[in-house]
């Protein structure tokens, strides 16, 4: 958990240093640059949520050398996929900002925030697979300290070059690079500490004959191929709301920018619940022991439920005075304390959502969770359609509140069926 809500501690630094020293373009550019990683990133999120999956449950049936496997392929797949974006990275930033509406000024500088940030990419994307290999096995400690670690150097690295340099944006994302390669050099000490220690089984320790085994990589890339669809429908949600903030003005979407930090914190935070459970329904699929998954479901959705509660309080009494930290331009001040409730009602009602991911991630069930993002976005787009041209930005926020909800509904639905086939297992 407290891995999972330092992460957005990268987000809220950078806007924080722009809020505190730039302008409003500059701090709209920090919205869109930071919403573009998002797809970029997030989107390629299925390498730390595979990675969990695979590990978990080759972990639970006592396969050593299949652990090792999980790792190797999300990592060669990472370097991969990294490398791509470093080829297409001016057709990607060309036609991301064709699709948003924000001013001329605010795009020139995302464009050049995406240019010095992109160079992260290799790193970020490998430090999603070495993550998932951590959470697999269980060594939450250790993601907290490559979090904290990253977190920190980029804090730092933020106030040195866009504060003190004066670098204004590209020193902002000019210092989320560096953090990211300096973490990963981290996380690859400790995976390669942790998988030698486990050797202890016959096989080599880089076990490529495995990694020729053609349906190992067809079970791979169809279950990555699923979380990442899922993964895009949600964020193409987020992008979708930060779009319509920015057709509203600057004004808009720098509030909506802040207010949507206080989302991801949240997020992130009710995240470690559904982390914890990822490992355990991996490793209950595999060792056949339904009984701890679903005792360690059971219990965590209470606690996510209760940890919302708090949360939620928490933005509505202490909203005000974040708001104040992130931002000295008053008028955006305004604007985000005036949506303040719409955010606090999102984090209360977003904890189930996360822990029905959890329990799908690690039970592999990929298919269920990409058809249900499915519905979950053309519901969340209708309701949109409906509210926004009645409500405005009011409307707007109420449709993102009802999104979800919808991503709980229809994860949920599929749930029974789920378990029934943990019945069948277990006997």
């Amino acid at each position: 958990m407290l891995a999972n809500c330092s992460t957005p501690l990268l987000g809220l630094s950078d806007t924080a240093v722009i809020g505190r020293s730039g302008t409003t373009a500059e701090l709209g550019a920090i919205a869109l640059g930071a919403l573009l990683f998002s797809f970029l990133y997030w989107g390629f999120g299925f390498l730390r949520m595979g990675t969990t999956g695979f590990a978990a449950r080759a972990d639970g049936e006592q396969d050593e050398a299949e652990v090792r496997a999980a790792i190797l392929r999300a990592f060669l797949l990472s370097l991969v996929l990294a490398s791509a974006l470093l080829l297409l990275q001016r057709p990607l930033i060309d036609v991301a900002l064709a699709l948003f509406g924000a001013s001329d000024n605010v795009e020139t500088l995302t464009a050049e925030y995406f240019g010095w940030r992109i160079w992260g990419a290799p790193a970020a994307l490998a430090l999603y697979a070495l993550m998932g290999l951590f959470i697999g096995l269980g060594h939450t400690r250790w993601i907290l300290l490559v979090q904290l670690s990253l977190n920190g150097l980029n804090i730092v690295l933020d106030i040195f070059f866009a504060g003190v340099l004066g670098w204004g944006v590209h020193g902002i994302a000019l210092g989320t690079a560096l953090a990211e390669w300096l973490a990963l050099v981290l996380a690859l000490a400790l995976a390669l500490h942790l998988l030698r220690v486990r050797h202890q089984d016959s096989e080599p320790f880089l076990v490529w004959k495995r990694l020729r085994d053609r349906a190992r990589w067809r079970q791979t890339v169809t279950a990555n191929g699923d979380i990442m669809l899922r993964t895009l429908l949600m964020l193409s949600a987020f992008a979708w709301f930060t779009n319509q903030g920015a057709r509203f003005g600057d004004l808009t979407l720098a509030a909506n920018h802040i207010l949507l930090q206080f989302i991801s914190f949240s997020a992130f935070f009710l995240d470690g619940y559904a982390h914890a459970v990822e490992p355990l329904v991996g490793r209950a699929m595999g060792g056949r022991r339904i009984d701890i998954l679903r005792t360690a479901a059971r219990r965590s959705t209470h606690l996510a439920a209760a940890t919302a509660g708090l949360l939620s309080l928490a933005v509505l009494l202490a909203g005000g005075w974040a708001i104040a930290g992130l931002t000295a331009i008053e008028a955006v001040r305004s604007e985000a304390i005036r949506y303040l409730p719409y955010a606090a009602a999102y984090v209360l009602l977003s904890f189930a959502a996360f822990q029905l991911d959890g329990i799908f991630i690690g039970a592999g069930w990929t298919r269920a969770m990409r058809n249900a993002s499915l519905a979950a976005v053309a519901a969340f787009l209708l309701t949109a359609m409906v509210l926004v041209p009645a409500f405005g930005n009011g409307g707007l926020w109420l449709a993102f509140i009802a999104y979800v909800v919808y991503r709980a509904l229809t994860l949920g639905a599929h749930l029974p069926a789920l378990l029934r086939q943990w019945r069948g297992i277990a006997t």
